[in-house]
């Protein structure tokens, strides 16, 4: 193979096993959906490259010489278990409306196959064949009754078991890549983390004032008043329970003495008739009846609860690790970016087999599966129905959502600024922090409970 100049094995230590790893995988490799790893994109074409033997299909340089190519029959069983995955009784040859997009996903299978071994050959990663029948062992046991199942398994998606421990290895590979590559992202420090609190403090960590109380509710008016004069004689959470239990409609209170806690102003914005008569009432009060929309309400006020904002001690270790893998997912982003210019860069391609992930591939400049008559004078049959726009919209992926089975990450087309929204100014140093200073995970106290309607 002298297209390839081979390079030595480093040694390195395995990382642990990860069950979110295995399960991963199991969804990929026994659910016939295989997601390609790294998926590439187009870059130069490739100068003075060297020719791809005879009897292959693509050649990866700077790889050890055993897995630095495609064959044709390697192409040829990953293009049938493509077509065995699309369900398609015969598999297409060239010429067939299928065939492109099956060349497309088989080479791309394999040419990760190479990829991801010569990245872990880089970074000193390795795995052991006990490491291997282990995880596949584990994967097996999770997603296969009987031994029957599996094999019905490989018969139907036209797997050797060489094949389904190849992907188990790359699996296990892909994992320890991203796990060193995450590693090398610095910790958040006191400083950084500080300036998030303080930037996000009110609307993260701060919970309005709110007030606990007691309804009955109900459409009969005459209902509500003979619930409100039981409650006048007797205002007791014992005779609270009995009274919503007997008079109440509302599902949400009735059961609970009709207790409703933390409701805030802001959550009765739009029944203000029930924001007046809680946030206006004395503890202890019997209100009523109060009609809202047609609906008859007894109400007390049980408990004031005061703005409580959570200091920075109770959540700093919460920010930490926020800001921490905020900055860990920007390296992967990176490292991904720099991984798939570099491995394109060493992979070339067979005439009829170049791919966009193939160094030599030359492209026409229209976007992928562009109907032709979008580009002739006068197409038969008159233009299509829809034409591609003639420059390709910027898709970015959305922050905190590239991983390594998914490197490109969850995008989404730019669009013009929404009108009147404002930027707001980040502290300097917070990285990863959206422009609006929205929080990025969810509030670590439970929602309140929705006001009770009656319905």
């Amino acid at each position: 193979m002298g297209a390839k100049s081979g390079q030595s094995a480093k040694s390195g230590s395995s990382g642990s096993d990860r069950k979110a790893g295995r399960q991963r995988l199991a969804l990929v490799l026994f659910g016939g959906l295989f997601v390609i790893l790294f998926a590439g994109y187009a870059i130069a074409e490739g100068i003075g490259h060297p020719s791809v033997p005879e009897g292959d299909v693509a050649i990866v340089q700077n790889v050890p010489d055993e897995i630095g190519s495609v064959s044709e029959a390697d192409f040829k069983r990953a293009l049938l278990q493509q077509a065995a995955q699309a369900q398609l009784k015969k598999t297409p040859g060239p010429g067939d409306d299928k065939y492109d997009e099956l060349k497309e996903a088989a080479l791309g299978e394999l040419l990760d196959t190479i990829w991801i071994q010569g990245e872990a050959e880089e970074l000193g990663i390795t795995v052991t064949p006990k490491q291997i029948a282990t995880e596949f062992a584990t994967i097996k046991k999770q997603n296969f009754k009987t031994a029957a199942e599996y094999e019905k398994f490989l018969k139907t998606s036209r797997f050797t078991k060489a094949d389904v421990l190849t992907r188990v290895k790359l699996q296990l590979l892909s994992t320890q890549i991203q796990e060193k590559i995450a590693a090398k992202a610095p910790p958040a420090n006191a400083d950084e983390i500080s300036a998030y609190y303080d930037s996000v403090k009110d609307t993260q960590y701060r919970t309005a004032a709110s007030r606990d109380v007691r309804v009955v509710v109900n459409k009969d008016k005459a209902k509500v008043a003979a619930a409100q004069a039981a409650l006048e004689k007797d205002n007791s959470p014992a005779n609270w329970k009995k009274v919503a239990a007997k008079y109440s409609e509302d599902p949400t209170t009735k059961t609970k003495g009709g207790l409703q806690k933390a409701l805030t102003e802001e959550l009765l914005q739009s029944q203000p008739e029930l924001k007046s008569a809680i946030f206006d009432s004395a503890t202890g009060q019997i209100e009523g009846p109060v009609d809202v929309s047609g609906n008859f309400f007894v109400i007390e006020v049980v408990q004031l609860n005061a703005e409580k904002v959570q200091p920075l001690a109770e959540v700093s270790a919460q920010i930490k690790s926020q800001l921490t893998q905020q900055v860990a997912q920007q390296v992967f982003s990176e490292f991904v970016s720099n991984y798939q210019s570099k491995w394109q860069s060493r992979t070339f391609c067979a005439d009829d087999f170049a791919i966009e992930r193939c160094s030599n591939f030359v492209g026409d400049g229209r976007p992928k599966g562009a109907p032709p008559a979008c580009y002739e004078a006068d197409p038969k049959g008159g233009l299509p129905a829809a034409c591609p726009a003639p420059v390709t919209a910027t898709s970015p992926a959305m922050p905190g959502t590239t991983t390594l089975l998914k490197p490109q990450g969850e995008r989404l087309p730019q669009r013009p600024r929404p009108e009147g929204l404002k930027e707001t100014e980040l502290p300097v140093g917070v990285p990863g922090t959206p422009s609006t200073g929205a929080p990025t995970e969810a509030p670590t106290e439970a929602p309140t409970e929705a006001p009770p309607t009656g319905e």
